[in-house]
């Protein structure tokens, strides 16, 4: 929209007096409220409270006036000379009232356009925040997103490195008991307690053990885990290969 036409837009738009308005308020309740909104606020504040204090003044006044008027009447009979001098007192009273209640209402009349003026430049401090702060929110919503694509990547890599390794321990340990034999392992298996090795019962220095492990056998149920497994799990370990240049499960 061209400057003109937003401009023109603006100054026709009914705006509610923002600081009467809760939700207004809940706006900066993360980051606080700018200085410059806070000015604006004070001015909108002011003004109002300024229009109740002339409001309640005026009615206090109408009060006076109603109760000097009732007096001049109640002593409109009399003739003496205490009851005139009270009469033209309360007519000079009269008239510093009515002096008073105009003045009170030409500031009362331009009290609602001040009002309005100092309520939209609130608003327009307020949107320009609004917008800086989802403009911020929006970008910083972005890097999130790609460095969750990024750790996402580096996640699968390591999740299937982790797979391979354990897989690349049981070899190693199988082919252990197949060429040393269960004892002599076992004692190094307590030279080496800080080694923590799943390796599950079906590992126990049976050439048939590695044999199993390399044509992808659950060695819990002796049965072949599948076509689809084995693909996968060929699949995981050419991608690890792939960004390291070479194969990593050799010994």
């Amino acid at each position: 929209m061209e400057q003109k036409n937003f401009a023109n837009a603006i100054s026709g738009a009914k705006i509610p007096i923002l600081v009467l308005d809760q939700k207004w308020h809940r706006l900066f309740a993360l980051s606080g409220k700018p200085d410059a909104v806070k000015d604006l606020e004070k001015n909108v504040n002011d003004a109002l409270a300024r229009q109740g204090k002339l409001t309640q003044e005026l009615k206090e006044l109408k009060k006076v006036k109603n109760d000097l008027m009732q007096g001049i009447v109640d002593n409109m009979d009399e003739s003496r000379r205490d009851s005139n001098k009270k009469k033209e007192e309360n007519k000079r009273l009269i008239e510093e009232v009515n002096e008073k209640m105009a003045a009170n209402e030409d500031e009362l009349m331009e009290l609602p356009k001040l009002i309005a003026d100092y309520n939209k430049g609130l608003m327009l401090e307020t949107m320009t925040y609004c917008y800086d702060r989802l403009r911020v929110n929006y970008n910083e919503a972005e890097e999130i997103s790609e460095w969750i694509k990024r750790v996402r990547v580096d996640l699968k890599r390591n999740i299937i490195k982790k797979q391979n390794r354990e897989i690349n321990n049981k070899e190693i340990y199988a082919y252990m008991h197949d060429i040393f034999g269960k004892d002599i392992v076992e004692m190094f298996d307590v030279q080496n307690s800080d080694i923590e090795i799943t390796t599950g019962d079906a590992i126990v220095g049976d050439t048939s053990d590695s044999r199993k492990l390399s044509q992808g056998e659950n060695f819990d149920t002796g049965k072949k885990e599948g076509k689809d497994s084995t693909e996968n799990q060929s699949d995981e370990q050419s991608s690890e290969q792939q960004p390291d240049g070479q194969d990593t499960e050799g010994q």
